[in-house]
């Protein structure tokens, strides 16, 4: 027993003293990890780094990142201040908040910063687009990229992203339970960018099947940068090859096919645009470029979509008086195809009797659905930052921002904290944007607004958002009722894009005359 006794003893000897050993050597290698950033400071500059923690060797703080959302950026705010670094997705990073703070990044591109995505983005998306290009590639490319979201270009994407959402509208009115809104909004806005801009003719099945690889691509841009079996970059290596596969086919067809006096779609405005500026595209420019149309148009604005959505549900109030705003200007007119709701299902490709009637003048009248829409974006802006590179050593706050370091703004919580919105800043509030001084962010203070960036980086289809935005609340208002199908509202995650953690769901049930809708059993008023 005696021998025994010694025997257990001596084990727990030896698995303590691993224990305390493999503890000092994390606590020593994370310590080398610290001063190793600590050291890469540049000693030509007087002022010290930002405050903060670098985490974890190689790991940095990503996984906290991750898993905490937007509260792990806000403690760390709340802890070190407006300016503060951390190490995430394999980079140091410097966490930026604040108007004054934005406003000299933005102010600064090409000259004290550059664009710079996570590596895993800039893999998956290619070296092609206006996202990844800089300096006088990314002048030339805008300005290519600049006819695609013209005034004329929208006019003529406007039918048939009425007819897009329409459709898709009807379709949620004649479910017979609740629908998923963030998954139903992408499926919206996959469509606007598949049939609207890229002109793409696609059987329901193809549609799926695309649409499902570009959310698996979408949902590892920012992954570790490790290409290796199962890894986030991997499976949106894969998603990425399987899009060109498909789109050098559909670009081919319709290149066969083309008139080069047709502007129908924004393909059709990137290749004139290009002739015109003297550039040829290649294919893999095309591939790139046609894949960056439906990015741009996809996983943000279903994110905008299903925030405005959300908040008109909370804020009644706002919804009435945009259905005061669209009668006013005789816009409230219903749709019939909404007036019944079928037992079967909607016939695929089947088209409404009601024609399109909105163009770019009679939505500019709508002053107080913009303010809404404004509202919505300064509330939940689906993404919540950008990235870029200092490109020398700079101050912000009385700290120095190194050479070569990454710097990522942050548009939610300068949106969170601006003085301006005190209001309070929570509180959804349309009507402060029906003033000149807070007009889109124009005047002194137009950094504490900035929910699609700023200065030469800013979103170049900005307008084209906006227009997708109000359609979609002008058919919603005018043709349907919607009411929550949870007993609570959800709460919303915020990494990589703004969404309910339950994906909002909602029942949606079409407008009779004079604003009534059929009663449903089992629904419920939120």
């Amino acid at each position: 027993m005696l021998l025994a006794g010694m025997s257990v003893w001596s084990w727990l000897e030896a698995a303590l003293t691993a224990l305390l050993a493999l503890g000092l050597l994390l606590a020593a290698s994370r310590h080398l990890w610290t001063l190793r950033w600590t050291l890469s400071r540049d000693r030509g500059s007087s002022l010290p780094l930002p405050k903060g923690s670098m985490g974890w060797p190689f790991f940095g703080e990503t996984l906290h990142w991750l898993v905490q959302g937007s509260s792990f950026h806000s403690a760390r705010r709340e802890k070190y201040g407006n300016v503060f670094k951390t190490h995430l997705l394999g980079k140091p990073v410097i966490r930026v908040t604040g108007a004054e703070n934005i406003r000299k990044i933005l102010l600064g591109e090409h000259s004290l910063v550059s664009t710079q995505w996570p590596q895993s983005t800039q893999i998956i998306l290619g070296a092609n687009t206006l996202l990844n290009a800089s300096g006088e590639l990314h002048r030339h490319r805008r300005k290519i990229l600049a006819r695609v979201f013209s005034r004329a270009a929208l006019e003529s994407y406007l039918p048939g992203i009425q007819k897009v959402v329409s459709r898709e509208l009807r379709g949620w009115c004649r479910e017979p339970g609740s629908i998923a809104v963030y998954s139903s909004a992408k499926t919206l806005t996959f469509r606007v960018a598949a049939r609207v801009l890229l002109g793409l003719s696609l059987e329901e099945k193809q549609f799926k099947d695309l649409a499902k690889t570009f959310e698996q691509l979408v949902e590892n841009l920012f992954s570790l940068p490790l290409n290796i079996p199962f890894s986030g970059l991997r499976k949106g290596i894969k998603a990425r090859d399987m899009l060109h596969e498909y789109m050098e086919k559909a670009i081919m067809e319709k290149l066969q096919r083309r008139n080069s006096e047709d502007h129908s779609d924004a393909l059709d405005f990137l290749l004139n645009s290009a002739k015109d500026h003297g550039k040829e595209f290649t294919m893999q420019e095309l591939k790139e470029s046609a894949i960056e149309l439906i990015f741009a148009a996809f996983f943000t604005t279903a994110s905008a979509s299903t925030s405005l959505i959300l908040l008109l549900l909370k804020h009644p109030s706002a919804t009435e008086k945009i259905r005061q705003e669209l009668v006013s200007h005789d816009l409230n007119r219903q749709c019939h195809c909404l007036l019944s709701v079928p037992t079967g299902p909607m016939t695929p490709g089947a088209e409404c009797d009601c024609q399109p009637e909105i163009n770019l003048e009679k939505l500019s009248r709508l002053r107080y659905l913009d303010c809404v829409v404004k509202e919505v974006l300064r509330v939940l802006p689906p993404v919540s930052g950008g990235y870029r590179t200092a490109l020398q050593t700079f101050e912000l706050d009385g700290c120095q921002i190194p050479k070569g370091w990454s710097v990522m703004y942050s548009i939610r919580d300068t949106h969170e904290t601006a003085a301006v919105y005190q209001s309070p800043p929570e509180s959804f509030a349309p009507d402060r944007f029906d003033s000149a001084r807070q007009e889109d962010g124009q005047g002194a203070g137009r950094f504490h607004y900035i929910p699609f960036g700023g200065g030469v980086r800013s979103c170049i289809g900005k307008e084209l958002a906006r227009a997708i935005l109000k359609l979609l609340a002008i058919e919603l208002v005018r043709t349907a009722r919607w009411e929550l199908a949870t007993p609570s509202f959800p709460e919303m995650q915020t990494v990589p894009i703004v969404h309910p953690v339950d994906g909002l769901q909602l029942f949606f049930h079409p407008l009779q005359p004079g604003g009534a809708s059929p009663s449903r059993q089992g629904s419920r008023e939120a």
